[in-house]
């Protein structure tokens, strides 16, 4: 009882965090040169661990289903299933884990530390709104990074799908000539739904938790298992939630059209 009050307690502050920062986005306080400084800083940093997920997920992912493949003599259809595969449900779940992990604990650390050293409370003293000169550009850098990242790691799946191919006999060409077949429209959609959705996820839970820590070092560290345990565990509702909905609309849209 006890763990879902502070989990229905949590749900509720991260929303109003948002909440705010959507407001003060509206009201126009917010400070881009400030949001492209934390865009480099936690970013550009997770460009290089974002390609070689990406490429090492493809390659996983064109030699799981092309052991299933291989059963029905079905191979020539390996481009367009894990690309599809790819696109829809793992690629973006599992990026989105490893960007929680770097993107999410550096954010919730640093906002930790700021509050347990009383950074925060001097900003607070001086009559200014933490939330709109800290909160605010770090909320939407972590969002656009997380986006970009999710779609440059996507793209880098399909490639690293392609390159693996060569090396179980698939000709490469064969692998990019079906991927227009099996995959559609909504998959596309479907992926950069995902990414944005899992990009303001990452942006608002990590900076919710480092915003909320106390007590000292030790609740900086309990800020940031809190925030990957939350990450992970919302990553995965929400990856349902929309795949639920997606293949909702997808079948009514079918239905009409028919």
């Amino acid at each position: 009882m006890e763990a879902s009050r502070k989990w229905v307690q949590t749900f509720g502050g991260m929303i109003l965090l948002f909440s705010e920062c959507l407001s003060l986005t509206f009201q126009k306080k917010i400070r881009w040169q400030q949001v492209v400084h934390q865009i480099f800083q936690v970013g550009v940093s997770s460009l290089g661990m974002t390609i070689t997920a990406g490429l090492f997920v493809g390659a996983i992912m064109a030699l799981q289903i092309d052991v299933q493949l291989k059963d029905f003599g079905a191979e020539a259809f390996l481009g367009g299933l894990s690309t599809s595969t790819t696109l829809r449900n793992v690629g973006p779940v599992l990026i989105a884990f490893l960007l929680s992990g770097k993107v999410g604990a550096y954010t919730s650390a640093e906002l930790g530390t700021m509050e347990v050293t009383e950074q925060l409370n001097a900003i607070r003293l001086l009559g200014a709104n933490p939330v709109e000169y800290i909160i605010l550009p770090r909320i939407w850098a972590v969002v656009i990074s997380s986006f970009l990242l999710l779609i440059v790691g996507l793209m880098v799946t399909i490639f690293g799908g392609v390159i693996f191919a060569e090396f179980i006999g698939v000709n490469a060409l064969s692998y990019v000539q079906n991927i227009p077949r099996i995959v559609t429209g909504w998959s596309l959609v479907l992926s950069v739904v995902k990414s944005f959705v899992f990009g303001v996820l990452i942006a608002v839970i990590s900076c919710y938790k480092g915003y909320h820590a106390r007590g000292g070092s030790v609740g900086v560290g309990v800020a940031v298992q809190s925030c990957s345990v939350t990450n992970l565990m919302l990553i995965i509702l929400f990856d349902f939630l929309l795949s639920m909905a997606a293949s909702t609309l997808e079948d009514i849209f079918r239905v009409g059209y028919l």
